[in-house]
């Protein structure tokens, strides 16, 4: 599978497909043929227009689309996304409500790296910036970066968190989603001892694989029952010639988006036939629930092939971080440095990607940590998207997160220093 020819071959049946949702689209709306009334060129016209847009969307980035938010001043405020730290594989972007006074709390929303870009967090990031300003890790499709500019693997990300950590400094509050959560933490505890005095005031950890043995699901399962020899031959390919990144190796986004699908084929299906049906009879719209989530959900990105095999290996087969084990550009990072920075876990009491237990384990890593700094909450019947998402991230998740950075937001008091002892004479 290593090769430009597989890569380019699984493209070239992507773009097959999109032709031929646009060709059918097409021919079922000659003018002619309305002529002839018959509902089967109806029904060709629905299945063309929902097939060309279905794999159409698999190469497009989503738009943020934020682009007003109305303050209490009544008016509509830009919202203008900048570029705070640019980097070759992300950049720290920031979510600048124009003309409005900066916002008391700063939340650094990290985005995970699985599949889809970080637009998947828009409703997150809505939520927040009512009240908050909100900065984003936006992580690029591994097919568009230049093999020029070298590796990316599980030490690179936690450096650039490390990074943009220090760039926004320690009044800071970072929420980690899925799966950043166990390389927050190492960074945060990097931070410990590299620089303390740039550890954020507090770290929400959403739903993340810190220990993914302390529950089993099928990622899990999955994770223990392949080979790495068998993952790097099944999964990794090159980028072929079409995009810049080409030969660089790579976990393409539509074997992930493949893999996604399957789990809920039978619901996938029925949706998907479900909108041809309302498109043919007209009940459809551009951005009706069917297109706002799987514009979404299909727009996926490539990968670093050495970031997904190191997830796999270090933090799923190994546990390093679950161990207290993971190393950082050969510095072993101790999580039990983490003395100061208020960290709390949330969970959903349904959540099938990473079940409850495995979030919460971090916790018991933090040693060094006071009781009264440690937080944990489980939303009842929550699945995975809705513990950062939808009603339950916004009735219930997000003002306990809220609070919680709240009662964190003051800087951490220095520690007193023992008066040394007179040596009587």
């Amino acid at each position: 599978m290593r090769y430009m020819a597989t890569y380019d071959l699984m493209e070239t049946v992507r773009n097959t497909n999109q032709w031929l949702g646009a060709t059918a689209s097409a021919m079922a709306s000659y003018p002619v043929f309305s002529l002839v009334p018959n509902p089967a060129f109806q029904w060709m016209a629905a299945w063309g227009e929902v097939t060309e847009r279905t794999f159409q969307r698999m190469v497009t980035k989503p738009d943020w689309g934020i682009r007003t938010f109305t303050c209490e001043d009544g008016k509509d405020h830009l919202v203008n996304i900048e570029t705070v730290v640019e980097r070759p594989f992300g950049d720290l972007i920031h979510f600048n409500v124009a003309g409005r006074a900066p916002q008391p709390r700063k939340i650094l929303l990290v985005a995970p790296m699985s599949g889809h870009y970080a637009t998947l967090l828009r409703s997150t990031v809505k939520s927040l910036i009512v009240n908050c300003e909100v900065y984003v890790t936006d992580w690029h499709n591994a097919r568009d970066i230049p093999v020029s500019e070298g590796k990316f693997d599980i030490e690179d990300y936690t450096l650039y968190l490390v990074d943009f950590m220090k760039e926004l400094g320690p009044d800071t509050h970072v929420m980690a989603v899925c799966q950043p959560a166990p390389l927050t933490l190492a960074a945060t505890a990097y931070l410990a001892e590299e620089d303390p005095s740039a550890q954020p005031r507090s770290l929400t950890l959403i739903g993340g694989p810190i220990d993914p043995n302390a529950a089993a699901t099928d990622v899990t399962d999955f994770g223990h029952r392949v080979t790495m020899g068998q993952l790097e031959e099944m999964m990794i390919q090159r980028v072929g010639f079409k995009y810049p990144g080409v030969g660089r190796m790579v976990y393409p986004g539509l074997l992930q988006l493949a893999s996604f699908m399957s789990m809920n084929s039978d619901r996938h299906s029925k949706a998907f036939s479900d909108q041809i049906a309302r498109v043919a009879r007209g009940e459809s719209s551009d951005h009706d629930a069917h297109n706002r989530f799987y514009d979404e959900y299909l727009a996926v990105m490539d990968m670093p092939a050495e970031f997904y095999l190191s997830t796999v290996e270090r933090v799923f087969k190994n546990g390093e971080i679950a161990r207290n084990e993971f190393v950082v550009a050969g510095r072993k990072v101790d999580i039990g440095k983490i003395t100061t920075v208020a960290v709390k876990t949330v969970e959903g009491g349904k959540d099938d990607i990473t079940a409850p237990g495995q979030c919460v384990a971090a916790l018991d890593l933090l040693t060094g940590l006071p009781d009264e700094k440690k937080a944990s909450y489980v939303e009842p019947g929550a699945g995975h998207y809705g513990i950062f998402a939808g009603k339950s991230w916004r009735n219930n998740i997000r003002p306990l997160v809220l609070d919680f950075m709240n009662a964190n937001a003051e800087a951490p008091k220095p520690a007193k220093r023992a008066k040394p002892k007179i040596a009587a004479v």
